[in-house]
Order: C-alpha cells, then structure tokens, then sequence
C-alpha cells in the first residue's frame, strides 16, 4: 500500500526549470513567468533587465509577497537584495524597479481564495490592469 501511495503523490507532482516556462513582456525590461500551483494561488517569476521599472502601479487586491532571488529590487526609497523576502498587504499598491537586475518569486491569492481565508470585499478597491494576469 505504501508504495502505490508514493507512486499516486509523484504522479501529482511538477518539478520544472524556470528557464522552460514561457515569458511573457508586461513591458520593456519586464518578464513575468507564471507558475502552475495549486487552487487559488497565483506564483510567478518576475525578471527585470538592469534599469527596468515596472510598467505600472501594480495593485494587488489580495496582497502580495516575493522573494529576491537575485540582484536588487527598489520600492520606493528602499532597496532590497538577494535573500529578501517582501509583502504587501490587501489593496496595496507599488511600482518596483531595479538598477542591477533582479530576479524575483512571488505568490497572490486569487480573489475567491482571499474571501475564504477571511479577508473583507469592502476593504479592497478593484483596479485590474491587464499586465497583472
């Protein structure tokens, strides 16, 4: 019984390179990777060219949060490295840019899943921009 379990769960599973998920341009620079994951997550890779800004204010209804894999990313007045880990909370708002290059992971909940966990539909302000996906 054990070893049919083992099979079932590596059946159910993904293991792939960065590199063979399909970027997509969000703008000049700006490369988003989007990750397969599990119900009402929303992963992906972000990779910015040296001098790159995003090309919009993101607006995360549900939050956000990444992880700096490498190089250096800027929020505002603040600089954050490799080894960084950053969130936003619910109807936030920032336009990250770089000047090294930088190479992100990051996750959102979907908008169902937030309203699941708890969170409040009055407390978010929606403002969809195509290059959030």
């Amino acid at each position: 019984m054990g070893q049919l379990h083992e099979v079932m769960a590596v059946s159910r599973m993904q293991a792939l390179s960065i590199d063979a998920v399909p970027a997509i341009e969000v703008g000049p620079g700006c490369l988003r990777r989007d990750l397969p994951a599990g119900p009402g997550l929303r992963m992906w890779v972000v990779e910015m060219a040296p001098g790159a800004e995003w090309p919009v204010l993101d607006h995360h209804e549900t939050g956000e949060s990444y992880y700096v894999i490498s190089g250096e990313v800027i929020e505002g007045e603040s600089r954050h490295g490799a080894g960084t880990y950053v969130y936003f909370a619910p109807d936030s708002r920032h336009r990250p840019r770089t000047e090294t290059g930088v190479q992100m992971i990051g996750v959102n909940l979907r908008y169902a899943s937030f309203l699941a966990a708890g969170g409040s539909p009055e407390s978010i302000t929606h403002c969809y921009h195509p290059t959030q996906g």
